[in-house]
């Protein structure tokens, strides 16, 4: 418990540093865990954060997704490589080739090319996952079928209507069923009033630099498959020991190394990860393979980082979209528990480079943004405008952004409000198409 007793310590100056409300650390490591809780769940009405105190967990709902898939691939229900189409015959898509070929592993391994930022609300009912499938029919394809890597989060509702179909069940049940009640995770949910019954997170956000509690607490519950589990951090290492120790009950080794195995090479340099598993970001830091997953959404943001060859699996959930406490904090944690250094993330040279962006000058869209790299009086600027249901959820749709020369093919932007730079790299598919890639998505050039 001494140890924990340092990390608490730790978490409370960094939370404070950063400008956090609210956090939960968690450890988990072969003879021993912990829990570090600070902060409050709530600016507004002061309420502490607890141990167990419910976070969103984003987008590692996906790797919960991709669990309850390979349950039912185990059982022969379902093949990762036969079409998609073969249990959803109904479906349509905006290309025909795909919705005839596309495939679980394509889903899960955001290799789809389906157009990835379609946050289309489409109700509250237990409905809302299948009409959602069916609006895809309206999408453009963003790049063909296996071509490259682009996280997609519309794949991972089309993947949860899979489930859906198969078991017969809503995705919120099939969940339960398949992964939350077989591993007793009392406390992880997807629906909002399950979270009202429980001390709870509120997300945060920062306007006229105060930081205020968001106005909305969930995404719409179509997203629910791509990113609505809710969670305590106790649950989520649970969870994470799962993939650790070799699947337990629940999954096969056979399933379990799979999922940590590199699928797809991520084509753009300094993306969010290296490779990519079933489900699982791969990441490389000193000479180490890791796996884990982000998540981020309204006014939240987790992560959860695992070391399978030495049992660790370290998890941070957090009430307000910051990097730094992460990186800090993990930082000092995997170099003194498991003598690991964090990769660190690209910074402008300190002598620029003297490289303007001419080649790639142009408009670069899909559906959630559409990204112009533009010379303006001499200095290259990246102009990204947020579009459609997204821009609600951001306090400014339209940035423009500063880029500054990292490698010939690789520029860096300022995050907004922080000291942080995030990649823009540029490439061509295997046919010669022009693509940019930023957060993790890729973009065709529009001619």
């Amino acid at each position: 418990m001494q140890r924990m007793e340092h990390w608490q310590s730790r978490l409370d100056e960094l939370a404070r540093r950063h400008g956090v409300p609210g956090a939960v650390l968690g450890i988990s490591s072969p003879g021993w865990s912990g829990v570090a809780a600070t902060g409050v769940c709530n600016s507004r009405t002061g309420a502490a954060v607890r141990p167990d105190s419910v976070f969103h967990l984003g987008s590692i709902t996906k790797v919960f997704l991709t669990t309850a898939i390979m349950r039912l691939v185990q059982d022969g229900r379902l093949d990762l490589d036969k079409p998609v189409s073969a249990v959803l015959p109904e479906l349509a898509l905006g290309d025909a080739e795909v919705t005839d070929r596309v495939s679980l592993r394509h889903l899960l391994t955001h290799t789809s090319g389906i157009d990835g930022d379609v946050f289309v609300d489409t109700g509250r009912g237990d409905d809302c996952i299948a009409r959602y499938v069916a609006q895809l029919a309206d999408v453009a394809q963003n790049s063909p079928l296996g071509a490259t890597w682009s996280y997609c989060n519309s794949g991972f509702s089309l993947a949860g209507r899979v489930v859906e179909q198969v078991t017969g069940q809503v995705w919120d049940a099939a969940m339960k069923d398949l992964v939350f009640d077989p591993l007793g995770l009392a406390d992880t949910l997807t629906l909002p009033e399950d979270a009202l019954l429980r001390s709870t997170a509120v997300g945060h956000t920062v306007e006229d630099g105060r930081t205020i509690p968001v106005r909305q607490w969930q995404l719409p519950r179509s997203i629910g498959p791509a990113g609505l589990i809710a969670s305590t951090v106790s649950d989520l290492l649970t969870f994470a020991r799962l993939h650790l120790d070799g699947g337990g009950e629940l999954l096969t080794t056979s399933s379990v190394e799979q999922m940590q195995a590199e699928q797809v090479r991520v084509d753009a340099k300094y993306s969010l990860a290296d490779t990519w598993g079933l489900g699982w970001m791969r990441l490389a830091w000193d000479g180490q393979t890791l796996i884990g997953h982000d998540g981020s959404t309204i006014g939240q943001q987790s992560h959860l980082v695992m070391l399978p060859s030495q049992g660790l699996a370290v998890a941070l959930l957090t009430n307000r979209r910051t990097p730094h406490l992460y990186e800090d904090l993990f930082r000092e944690i995997f170099a003194e528990l498991a003598g690991v250094e964090m990769a660190r993330q690209p910074v402008p040279p300190a002598e620029p480079l003297g490289l303007l962006p001419t080649d790639y000058v142009g408009v670069y869209e899909r559906a959630g943004q559409r990204t112009e790299v533009v010379i303006d009086d001499g200095k290259p600027v990246l102009r990204v405008t947020t579009l459609g249901k997204l821009a609600e959820y951001v306090s400014d749709p339209v940035e423009e952004l500063p880029m500054v020369a990292f490698e010939p093919d690789v520029y860096l932007v300022p995050l907004t409000g922080s000291d942080h730079w995030l990649p823009v790299s540029f490439y061509t598919l295997a046919d010669g198409s022009p693509y940019l890639h930023f957060c993790g998505r890729a973009s065709a050039r529009r001619l």
